[in-house]
């Protein structure tokens, strides 16, 4: 059940923090924008949805998602054309995503009709936010927690939904060396790996921590059985090009279903290559240095769209690729993004809406 979805109430900032932004250093991820959507979760429904300020929530220090980790978010993003409409990017399958990660977690889902007139409301209102420059967006944060004041491990009885939003640059400026992780796991069959839960990326902390310390950006996992089978790549899908074919791991219960990386995958059936998403061994990707045939390795994900990998470590060994090039299929790919994502090109995908 949830409360007429047309009743949003609003409650609007008496100070505009927009003028104080500077645009020329604008950390990724650390700027906010006016207002936020809240919303919460009680005797079996959605109560109470409004915009506020951003600001500061009140917790209990009993509050149990600070205890046992219930919690699940999404990752989006808003861009603004040059007639200064807002663009939203393949809505539709985040609240689907978000809504099996809150499965997952054993928490309610968010109704779509709501999630959607929520953000379109939070948008019209800090419209001013979304930035026109180049290569910047508005990132949107949706998440949900568990919010009981109780310490014992059950499902909560009640969760607060929040979306706020923040202004953005390019979260990576450059292609990123990562390094093929052997001993730590990030997700394993039957656990959360697909699902966007908060302990998966916090578990991913440590490892990833020693990788940078030596060197590399982000970790490439692996399955955690046998670290056998490439997975992910950080925070991030990853796709190897080897000869004509793009190849990407498959997704299931230890890889995110990333909407990136399907779009990805959908224009390049499009213009013609070869895609196999399937079990990839790490055995193949080195064999593919070896003898030549891998042309190009990137991430896929929201925050960077496409991060180009310039090095592959294993076992005591880096094995480097060129830096991508005009002709490469991940730059040709990451400027189609930015231009369907702006609606400056046709939407034959159906992806955008406009708010």
């Amino acid at each position: 059940m949830v409360e007429d979805i047309t009743k949003i109430s609003i409650k609007n900032t008496d100070h505009s923090r927009l003028s104080s932004v500077d645009w020329d250093n604008l950390p990724f991820g650390k700027v906010f924008s006016d207002h936020m959507f809240t919303m919460n979760y009680a005797n079996g429904q959605w109560e109470n949805p409004e915009i506020v300020p951003y600001g500061n929530i009140d917790m209990s220090p009993a509050t149990s998602v600070l205890h046992y980790g219930q919690s699940c978010f999404e990752g989006m993003k808003a861009h603004k054309n040059e007639n200064g409409e807002i663009l939203l990017f393949r809505v539709n399958e985040n609240i689907e995503r978000l809504n099996i990660s809150a499965e997952r977690m054993c928490m309610p889902e968010i109704p779509k009709e709501l999630f959607v007139e929520a953000l379109k409301t939070l948008l019209e209102l800090d419209r001013d936010w979304v930035p026109s420059i180049e290569g910047y967006s508005l990132y949107i944060r949706p998440f949900i927690i568990a919010t009981d004041p109780y310490v014992g491990i059950r499902p909560s009885e009640t969760y607060k939904f929040i979306i706020f939003t923040c202004p953005v640059g390019s979260y990576y400026s450059s292609s990123v060396p990562v390094k093929i992780e052997t001993e730590y796991s990030r997700a394993v069959q039957g656990g959360t790996g697909f699902a966007k839960a908060a302990g998966n990326y916090a578990a991913a902390l440590y490892p990833a921590k020693l990788g940078q310390d030596n060197g590399y950006t982000q970790l490439i996992w692996t399955d955690a059985k046998e670290h056998k089978y490439i997975e992910e790549a950080g925070t991030m899908n990853i796709i190897f090009r080897i000869g004509d074919k793009l190849i990407s791991p498959k997704s299931g219960d230890t890889i995110l279903n990333g909407i990136t990386k399907r779009s990805v995958l959908d224009i390049a059936r499009s213009w013609g290559y070869q895609v196999e998403e399937r079990k990839v061994t790490v055995e193949e990707i080195i064999k593919s240095f070896e003898n030549g045939s891998i042309q190009e390795a990137f991430g896929a994900g929201t925050a960077a769209t496409i991060a180009s990998i310039n090095c592959i470590h294993f076992k005591d060994q880096d094995y480097f690729l060129p830096e991508p090039s005009e002709d490469f299929f991940s730059t040709k790919v990451l400027s189609f993004l930015n231009d369907y994502k702006k609606g400056l090109i046709e939407d034959k995908f159906n992806w955008l809406i406009r708010v």
